[in-house]
């Protein structure tokens, strides 16, 4: 047994029941006399061929309890599951004196009740809890209260005044895994004020409560528990050990209904057309700064990383592409828009009651590279890869618009050749010719406005990404793509993506074929 500090509790002298808690060595008491040299060895392993703890239906303490041990009364030998002759010829007679339905009730547990004279008074049951830490914990307790809180302790600790005893009694619980809870459950059950006492303890404190209150069949405190639970706000690690204990234990429909309904829909639409709903929110705001806060917020609740990926995950796929037509749509029209000709000059890139078309560009391209995001981190971009290379009006209109904001679909271009070149998204040879065919041209006009406007974009990957790509590209059309980029840089220089290396790369395979 573990060495612990002395800690005693104690209730004030008005209550008419109360009880005394140590955590300290175990008391003198016949269950740590020296044991005979045949009684005293070491605790066998557990028997593969034992029954298993948690698939016995009369367990009420599935997770708390040892099960390996089942100690007679009065004795601290255990009882071998496979059954070892010398232990099992000590504890025969005293089992035999033991009352058949107590036998029943102690069987499944690792619980000891040993009956001693003692003095009376109030405190007439010691109850020792022991952890799998060797952890100690010894409580002098008011029986009567003991047994009308817990249907357990109702069949562990027999009612005096029924004839079961007038002296003291000792009750010993073994191989407790959250000792500090289960001792937190028995004090509960001699506090007037519930409620008061879990607002003290805080959540995670009642979580571990309630579990060992559903163990030991104690319902003032699994309603008490639920009640201040469903009342007060929950972290993420908090809602999640919430959800094991739901797993793991069965509780009354009528006093858990609040707290299911805010772990899980009751009417469930289907958490897909949830995220639908919010995706959609974001790319139809019109304030810039909240949608790029709500952007931001969207993103880390679908990452694979967060703890409502699982929730939320249900992506439907048909759904997001048809919200990035939609932007796609739009996009078109404002460069349609922009190539119709106006009397003022000034008004070229704004309409009446609108915001400058500049921003409202810049506005769908933000939402196209986001959603493009989520496709990427959902595995369904190639889609969105196929979608781009075949807007033949856009690229047709990028020749005349202004640019000031057509290199905006310049950047829509740059995360889809950054993706293929990472390797993130695997589309076909004849994808990504056409992907080249249409965008690789907008992109040597636009590099430059792109360094200047970079809003994030690092040009650097950039360049290295759209070489790599290129080198994918069957041989005769990288060899045109290249041709094509060298005439540009020599006469734009810096203002021209580098691909010195990949160009490099394709001369050398070109040499050797």
């Amino acid at each position: 047994m573990a060495d612990s500090t002395h800690h005693t509790i104690r209730r004030a002298a008005a209550r008419p029941r109360g009880w005394c808690c140590s955590f300290s060595g175990v008391p003198d008491s016949p269950e740590h006399r020296a044991l005979p040299a045949a009684a005293a060895q070491k605790l066998p392993p557990k028997s593969p061929l034992a029954p298993s703890f948690h698939s016995s239906p009369s367990s009420k303490l599935a997770g708390l309890i040892d099960p390996r041990r089942i100690l007679s009364p009065g004795r601290v030998s255990p009882i071998d599951s496979e059954g070892s002759p010398a232990v099992a010829a000590a504890g025969a007679e005293e089992e035999e004196a033991l009352p058949r339905e107590q036998a029943a009730a102690l069987a499944p547990f690792v619980a000891v009740r040993e009956d001693v004279e003692e003095g009376g008074g109030g405190l007439d049951l010691r109850l020792s809890l022991r952890g799998r830490d060797g952890r100690c914990v010894v409580m002098e307790l008011d029986s009567a209260v003991l047994r009308e809180s817990s249907a357990f302790f109702a069949d562990m600790v027999p009612d005096a005044s029924g004839g079961g005893g007038g002296g003291g009694k000792r009750v010993e619980v073994d191989g407790v895994d959250n000792l500090e809870a289960f001792k937190e459950a028995v004090e509960l059950m001699f506090e007037p004020d519930a409620m008061r006492w879990l607002a003290r303890a805080g959540v995670s404190r009642a979580i571990g409560v309630l579990e060992v209150s559903s163990s030991i069949m104690f319902d003032r405190g699994i309603e008490s528990c639920l009640r201040y639970i469903e009342a007060v706000p929950w972290n993420e690690n908090e809602e999640e050990r919430l959800k094991h204990v739901f797993a793991r234990c069965t509780f009354d429909e009528s006093v858990c209904r609040d707290v299911l309904a805010r772990l899980q829909q009751q009417c469930r639409s289907g958490s897909e057309d949830l995220t639908v709903q919010l995706v959609e929110s974001v790319t139809s705001g019109t304030n810039n700064g909240a949608r790029k806060e709500l952007q931001s917020l969207v993103s880390g609740l679908l990452s694979k990383s967060s703890v409502y990926h699982k929730d939320l995950s249900g992506l439907n796929k048909g759904s997001l592409y048809q919200i990035c037509r939609s932007c796609l749509s739009s996009l078109v029209e404002l460069f349609v828009e922009s190539s119709v000709p106006v009397e003022d000059a000034g008004q070229a890139t704004t309409v009446s009651d609108s915001k400058p078309m500049v921003e409202r560009v810049s506005k769908q391209t933000e939402n196209l590279n986001w959603l493009f995001d989520i496709l990427v981190n959902n595995d369904m971009a190639e889609g969105f890869v196929e979608l781009w290379a075949k807007q033949d009006e856009l690229i047709r209109m990028h020749e005349q618009a202004s640019p000031m904001f057509r290199y905006e679909l310049s950047r829509i271009s740059a995360s889809v050749f950054i993706a293929l070149g990472k390797g993130r998204i695997q589309c076909p040879s004849d994808t990504r010719s056409q992907l080249f065919y249409g965008w690789f041209r907008p992109m040597l006009t636009d590099f430059g406005w792109l360094q200047r406007c970079s809003k994030g974009l690092d040009v650097r990957i950039l360049e290295e990404n759209l070489g790599q790509v290129l080198l994918t590209l069957p041989l005769q059309q990288q060899q045109s793509l290249f041709e094509e980029w060298f005439r540009c840089f020599a006469s734009r220089g810096t203002e021209c993506p580098n691909l010195g290396r990949a160009f490099q790369m394709q001369l050398s395979r070109a040499y050797h074929t």
